[in-house]
């Protein structure tokens, strides 16, 4: 017979192996909301130009704001530096209070990443000190860790690349970066999350893999995302203000002087057109995603249909208002959560895949 000191450490070993899967996945859910929230800040960050107001990366000291006016006023001595303002904010008549508007705008987006590092970091330590995370996952959720550091590498490359020199904006190709780092993050932190409640309701599960046609929709998305990355990082959206048509035109005038390579990478015009049409192959590669998965889990599909609709009605009312400031935010706003449900589809299309081949 097995003695009461065997019984326990059996028990003590399965538990260490099952670990607390449904806590951690509501912890990955409210960091995943909080990217979403980035997301957004990050949006109006960008349209009211508040990017470059803060020409420095001070990861402790650059908590507080400036707390005297002597402070303010060094801030916003720094930026008159920058090539935005000496061509765009300077000549426009920006003064101290306009800038302290665009420099809380950097500043929370800042401290949110900071908080979002905080959120995963020391409750990941918590929970893997205490033995709580199940077999198989300390691997992923470290790269998790990795990406969020990674994603404000990324977002001080950016900036740095306007701050220094005569360009009035941030290059599109590192915000681009920076941008679908984050939702790359979020669709990982959905997924995750899913695997961690299939696990609660089955230890015995195994996480979801990619299926092929998933692959096929992550990729067609992927470029829809791209381009409209690029098309932000160069006012693009500012090119024409109707629908369908470009300035009167099905398709606009293009210079393709400089090269097919840069005038695909640059041109504004061509960037905007292509972000408006390739948004139908997206949505064609969207609604089949949406029919897969529609049997085995409605829920996921209600959501892929609802998400990319409002998407796209939403692009072409920030293209109609002339980019207002809040429907653009909007718009940005419902990609996260367009991202967030295509992986929630994703998964499941990979958990219905493998339930077919048993």
């Amino acid at each position: 017979m097995a003695s009461q000191a065997d019984i326990s450490s059996g028990v003590g070993a399965q538990a260490n192996s099952t670990g607390r899967p449904l806590v951690l996945a509501r912890w990955l859910e409210i960091v995943a909301a909080m990217v979403v929230v980035i997301v957004v800040v990050g949006g109006i960050t960008r349209l009211t130009e508040s990017g470059l107001s803060i020409t420095q990366w001070d990861l402790v000291t650059g908590v507080l704001p400036p707390l005297s006016e002597e402070a303010w006023q060094a801030e916003f001595d720094l930026y008159r530096q920058t090539g935005e303002y000496r061509f765009e904010s300077g000549p426009a008549g920006m003064d101290l209070d306009a800038f302290k508007f665009i420099y809380f705008w950097e500043w929370f987006h800042r401290n949110l990443g900071r908080l979002i590092g905080l959120a995963f970091a020391v409750p990941l330590a918590w929970y893997w000190i205490k033995g709580a995370i199940p077999a198989g996952y300390k691997a992923r959720l470290f790269a998790i860790l990795a990406l969020i550091g990674m994603q404000g590498a990324l977002g001080w490359y950016m900036v740095a690349s306007g701050v220094g020199t005569d360009l009035t904006d941030v290059s599109h190709f590192r915000l681009s970066a920076h941008l679908l780092t984050a939702l790359f993050l979020l669709g990982g932190l959905v997924w995750t999350a899913l695997d961690l409640r299939s696990h609660a309701r089955d230890p015995n599960s195994r996480p979801a893999r990619l299926t092929g046609p998933s692959m096929i929709i992550a990729s067609v998305l992927f470029v829809q995302l791209l381009l409209g990355a690029w098309v932000a990082g160069l006012n693009a959206g500012h090119a024409a203000y109707d629908w369908p048509l470009m300035n009167g035109r099905l398709i606009p005038e293009v210079d393709f002087s400089k090269g097919v390579l840069w005038t695909l990478t640059h041109d504004p015009f061509l960037l905007h057109f292509l972000h408006r049409w390739w948004a139908w192959i997206a949505v064609a590669a969207l609604v089949w995603l949406a029919r897969r998965v529609r049997k085995t889990d409605r829920r996921a599909s209600i959501a892929i249909h609802s998400a990319f609709g409002t998407m796209v009605l939403l692009g072409i009312a920030t293209v109609m208002s002339e980019v207002s400031l809040w429907i653009a935010v909007s718009h940005q706003l419902v990609g996260a959560l367009l991202v967030a449900s295509v992986a929630w589809g994703m998964h499941s299309d990979g958990i219905a895949k493998r339930a077919q081949a048993t």
